[in-house]
């Protein structure tokens, strides 16, 4: 499972020349080289709305054996604590602390763009990035608060949604990260508030409250915290500037392309294009000089998180350790152990070639653009691996962002391109060789121990290898009565159950395998139409099936 870009490389033209192109289009080589690639607000994580499929019957809780299934640790020589990288980063943030932030990456939502004089101080909405160092839109907060002599702040709104989504594995996994937030922003002299409730109810009043004179938050392209970014415009006063920082993306989703992109190689010259003069290293978040007057009240994390009314059934996965120095050991580990398999065995369930990077990108505990520009200065000795890496890194997860920002239907059938739309009406009743319900689904139930083992680990681990889960979601259509039906359950068990659920990355990997986003049309078959076809003696030939088999298909089922 790499970062959730589903679509195998196998599958795609995707050029192995990025890297050589990005070096070659940078009049500072040099600098590349020394350099180097779906929390959102909390209420983020999980949306207000309930994707249940639309014909069949709302499923049962896995069994309570399916649910304990102790998860497969790390072998022993990838769980080494070496611990030389996050050594690395503290040396380089010191080194680089007076690199310039590009306002190319920042945009006011607000019409008003000085800061409120008398002020008592600037905040920072955490919505997407929830980390301190590495943090596009905490660097220009901290510029902008030393600039006019004012103390730093962050805020979180937490909210839970009633949801089948808000299940303990991502909440826990989120206000762990944040715990670690806190105890950095504390030892910087930055003021961290944990708010509760939807950020249009709350917000607006902490500012007032605290006599704020800007807000600058982090991008995420998805629907809800669009629509909370508006709530809170509307709400704010007048005369108080909101700032927007896409501090996700290498290339921010505005700059890369103004328009909804039709497939990867019309987004990849773009963003190769714009590499050289975003892809830099960060400034240092340094400790604050401005102290508050009135300090954040101290959070018990352990408390808040017993009290969500979350899903508890859908339990914490031991392999994936949350904050940001979890992820910088997974990354860690990576570049010493696995980036150089990356290459070649990449499509491989059973190897251990893949990042396993996704739930820390996806929660912002790590920035995508620390992890390119550390792979490629420490992964030299990995050869094509580093370029293929990258390729998926950069130019596929951003193409994801750019289809959520552009197409409102990210998420809907309606959302497909016309081709697809006409090819999957057209074969939308054609006879399923097999039909099962969601429930049955979400148990592992069906006839293929293939798909019962990639669906077991997803349930139990939270995490599905990502050649697999373009085998996953394809059966899903398949298997049930219509491409409406398939998406919906496809898009339910990815996000309830997937640890970097819930995510531009996800949408578009349900939609490319249900709808062909991002594809093109194939030879025309029953059910699928002219979207591409995945079987099961098309995985033998990729990869030992029945050594996955055995290793995660329940033996009962």
């Amino acid at each position: 499972m790499l970062l959730c870009i589903w679509r195998s490389s196998s599958f795609s033209s995707a050029p192995r020349r990025l890297l050589k192109l990005v070096i070659h289009s940078n009049p500072r080589p040099c600098l590349i080289n020394s350099l180097f690639t779906k929390s959102f607000t909390s209420e983020t994580i999980m949306s207000d709305r309930k994707r249940k499929a639309t014909s069949a019957p709302a499923g049962k809780q896995p069994s309570a054996k399916q649910q304990k299934l102790v998860p497969l640790k790390e072998e022993k020589k990838e769980e080494k604590a070496g611990g030389w990288l996050q050594e690395k980063l503290k040396q380089l943030r010191t080194e680089k602390k007076e690199i310039k932030l590009n306002k190319k990456r920042l945009r006011f939502v607000s019409d008003t763009e000085k800061i409120k004089q008398g002020s008592e101080g600037v905040l920072y909405w955490m919505s997407r990035d929830h980390r301190v160092q590495d943090n596009w839109a905490l660097i220009r907060a901290q510029q902008l608060a030393v600039k006019e002599n004012l103390p730093l702040h962050v805020c979180v709104c937490l909210v839970v949604p009633k949801s089948e989504l808000s299940t303990l594995r991502h909440f826990s996994f989120m206000l762990k990260g944040l715990k670690e937030v806190a105890k950095e922003c504390k030892a910087l002299d930055i003021q961290f508030h944990l708010l509760h409730g939807s950020v249009g109810e709350v917000l607006p009043g902490f500012v007032s409250d605290r006599s704020l004179g800007a807000v600058v938050t982090d991008f995420s392209p998805l629907r809800e915290p669009l629509q909370w970014l508006e709530d809170v415009k509307k709400r704010l006063p007048k005369d108080i500037p909101l700032i927007q920082v896409d501090a996700h993306n290498i290339v921010p989703c505005w700059v890369a392309s103004p328009k909804l992109e039709y497939a990867a190689r019309t987004i990849r010259g773009k963003i190769t294009k714009l590499l050289p003069e975003f892809l830099t290293d960060f400034p240092l978040v340094e400790k604050h000089p401005y102290t508050a007057t009135r300090t954040a009240k101290p959070v018990d994390w352990d408390k808040t998180l017993v009290s969500l009314q979350v899903d508890r059934t859908v339990g914490e996965p031991e392999w994936a350790t949350p904050g940001t120095k979890g992820g910088i050991a997974m990354l860690e580990s990576f570049i010493d152990v696995r980036l150089k398999l990356f290459d070649i065995k990449r499509n491989d369930p059973n190897a251990a070639a893949l990042s396993h990077l996704s739930p820390w990108i996806r929660f912002g505990h790590l920035s995508a653009q620390r992890v390119a520009l550390q792979v490629q200065h420490s992964g030299k000795k990995a050869g094509q691996s580093v370029s293929s890496f990258i390729e998926e890194l950069v130019v596929r997860r951003e193409l994801t962002d750019n289809f959520c920002f552009y197409n409102k239907k990210y998420d809907s059938v309606e959302g497909a391109s016309e081709w697809a739309h006409k090819t999957l009406e057209a074969h939308a009743k054609d006879k399923r060789p097999y039909l099962y319900t969601r429930q049955q689904l979400e148990e592992a139930k069906t006839h293929d121990k293939l798909w019962n083992a990639a669906q077991y680990q997803m349930v139990s681990e939270g995490k599905m290898h990502g050649f697999l889960r373009m085998y996953w979601a394809k059966k899903i259509l398949e298997w049930t009565s219509s491409p409406k039906e398939a998406l919906s359950i496809a898009l339910y068990l990815n996000d309830r159950y997937e640890l970097d659920g819930q995510d531009p990355n996800g949408f578009v990997g349900c939609m490319w395998s249900i709808c062909g986003i991002h594809d093109q049309g194939w030879a025309e078959r029953p059910v699928f139409g002219k979207i591409r076809y995945m079987n099961y003696k098309g995985c033998t030939r990729k990869f030992d099936v029945a050594q996955f088999e055995r290793k995660y298909c329940p033996k009962k089922l």
